[in-house]
């Protein structure tokens, strides 16, 4: 068959490995290519082969899958990406996209899926497990609630945030922002409520994801 897309694996789990090869091997208008056990190994072949694709792990032993993915993408912005993984935990999906992956499956969807993932993303699309796309728009909404109440703040309450951020104590931050102590507490107060948290670290975390 004319035209039949180039696909790189990289699997630490050498049975599973062999088996993701094995799938892309059978499946009409794909071959594998190469085939790598970590990050280090994939990178060098990865950037000579030019594969059209990459179904990558993410924990890998060494480096990450996802810190792979970021190095190749920002070389060859036109290579896919398909997160082949165990892992549901968000930062390691939104990771994984801000990485440059274009999908991202569970291995416990099973071969067949892998596989449908993979000409989905070929063809186009952003394939992803339902349960991953539940939480990605869970994300969107709570960060989408997160940003309403940051846009609460008076510009004075942001500065005092933007200086507790980079652990500056009350006193420090009332210096910077010619102001007393007293008045920092009650800026404090206020930035508690509005953004709904009890601690300064909580605030912080939350402006800062802003």
């Amino acid at each position: 068959m004319l035209n039949k897309k180039t696909i790189c694996i990289v699997e630490d789990k050498h049975e599973l490995r062999d088996a993701m090869t094995t799938m892309v091997q059978l499946t009409n208008g794909l071959i594998a290519a190469g085939s790598y056990a970590s990050a280090e190994e994939a990178t060098p072949a990865i950037m000579k082969l030019k594969p059209d694709a990459v179904m990558m792990d993410i924990n890998l032993p060494g480096i990450s899958g996802i810190a792979c993915v970021a190095a190749l993408k920002n070389q060859f912005p036109k290579m896919l990406f398909l997160m082949c993984t165990a892992y549901e935990d968000s930062d390691k999906i939104f990771n994984s996209l801000k990485a440059g992956a274009s999908g991202y499956i569970l291995k416990s969807e099973g071969p067949a899926k892998m596989i449908e993932a993979l000409a989905d993303m070929l063809a186009g699309g952003s394939p992803m497990s339902s349960s991953i796309a539940r939480k990605v728009v869970s994300s969107f909404k709570q960060h989408e609630v997160q940003n309403e109440l940051i846009l609460a703040l008076t510009e004075r309450e942001k500065a005092v945030l933007d200086l507790l951020a980079t652990g500056l104590m009350n006193k420090e931050v009332a210096d910077k922002l010619y102001i007393s102590p007293a008045t920092v507490r009650t800026h404090i107060q206020n930035i508690y409520e509005k953004l709904q948290v009890n601690t300064r670290v909580e605030a912080v975390n939350l402006y800062l994801k802003r």
